[in-house]
């Protein structure tokens, strides 16, 4: 029971990480507004591909909370009836939590996919807690856990929303990004506890301070690193796509701060890689944070130099969230490791 568990615990992870991909997927292509509505798309379950399908036109069946572009404004069917020769305005009711009302048909299939990801991960998830509950008698906290991380997909699931009708508030972007590492390492220690045991650690020397601040100063880089990117998307509508070598004339402060913190990072986890190899210290994964800190890096430098080449920007987001994982993981790791040593 608890390997299968193990195994669906996974497949919900690797389902988050999808999320996220499609996520910095959305910000890379500036389909946060792609569907201007939640849950549904305009209105609808699957969203239209073509301006048409959100016109008004006469003789045409329209369903109830269903959405159309008229004036510049969205209107909402207030109930499902049919058309007839000219627009009844009494049949519709202006959208009011934003005013936003452009239609992109790439922007919206690209945050409908992205929002299929969630619905994924948000059912994997159930399904890991529904089968947490086998579990309850000999290990407590496990389905404690897997409890929590469903709230936590469901409170990520609303602040989805409120970012939608927010317009891409830059703050509430921020908070959807960290909730989304904090349902990550939530499953990542669900994995870790469900593992089967292994041998002890013969020697040990304690890093996990080291580690534990590695971490939070990685956590601090990722939220500076959604401020600096809403400068970036500010700079890139006042000047458009083809203006890449503008976005950061003039740039802020926090860019500054985030290019710079960047050094400190980079800097902290060789001195982490060089006490554990000169320990030698049983953690390999310090081999993916080097990996992970190393492309990271170069999309960084990519980003600056070379004027935002295609897709550096999503990369720079994943690589991101897959370092602050992998680093979680190995935190759990050591810390397993140093209570190992205690009781040898």
């Amino acid at each position: 029971m608890q390997k299968n568990f193990r195994k669906v615990a996974k497949v919900a992870l690797v389902l988050v990480y999808l999320v996220i991909i499609a996520g910095a997927v959305v910000r890379g292509t500036g389909s946060g507004m792609g569907c201007p509505d939640w849950p549904k798309c305009f209105g609808h379950y699957i969203p239209p591909t073509e301006i048409s399908e959100l016109q008004w036109k006469p003789d045409t069946d329209f369903k109830k909370g269903q959405i159309i572009i008229v004036d510049e404004t969205l209107q909402v069917a207030t109930e499902t009836f049919k058309t007839s020769s000219a627009f009844n305005k009494n049949k519709w009711e202006t959208y009011t939590k934003h005013d936003y009302a452009q239609f992109n048909p790439a922007h919206t299939w690209i945050e409908y996919i992205n929002r299929l990801f969630g619905a994924l991960a948000g059912l994997a998830t159930l399904v890991l807690a529904v089968m947490s509950i086998r579990l309850f008698k000999t290990n407590k906290k496990i389905t404690i856990l897997s409890w929590l991380v469903v709230f936590g997909m469901g409170f990520q699931a609303w602040l989805g929303a409120t970012v939608v009708y927010s317009l891409l508030e830059p703050v509430k972007i921020t908070v959807h990004m960290v909730m989304a590492l904090v349902i990550v390492a939530f499953l990542l220690y669900i994995i870790h506890i469900t593992k089967a045991t292994t041998k002890k650690v013969k020697t040990y020397k304690d890093i996990v301070p080291l580690l534990s601040f590695v971490l939070f100063m990685t956590l601090i880089q990722v939220i500076l690193g959604t401020q600096v990117r809403q400068f970036i998307d500010e700079r890139m509508d006042i000047l458009g796509e083809a203006a890449k070598n503008q976005w950061l004339v003039n740039a802020d402060w926090q860019f500054y701060l985030h290019r710079s913190f960047s050094i400190i990072i980079v800097l902290l986890n060789i001195f982490l890689a060089q006490r554990i190899y000169k320990n030698k210290l049983n953690f390999p994964k310090i081999n993916w944070v080097l990996i992970f800190l190393f492309i990271e890096a170069m999309s960084g430098v990519a980003m600056y130099y070379f004027h935002f080449p295609f897709a550096s920007q999503p990369i720079h987001l994943v690589l991101a969230s897959l370092l602050f994982g992998v680093q979680f993981y190995l935190l759990l790791e050591a810390i397993s490791a140093k209570r190992s040593y205690k009781s040898l």
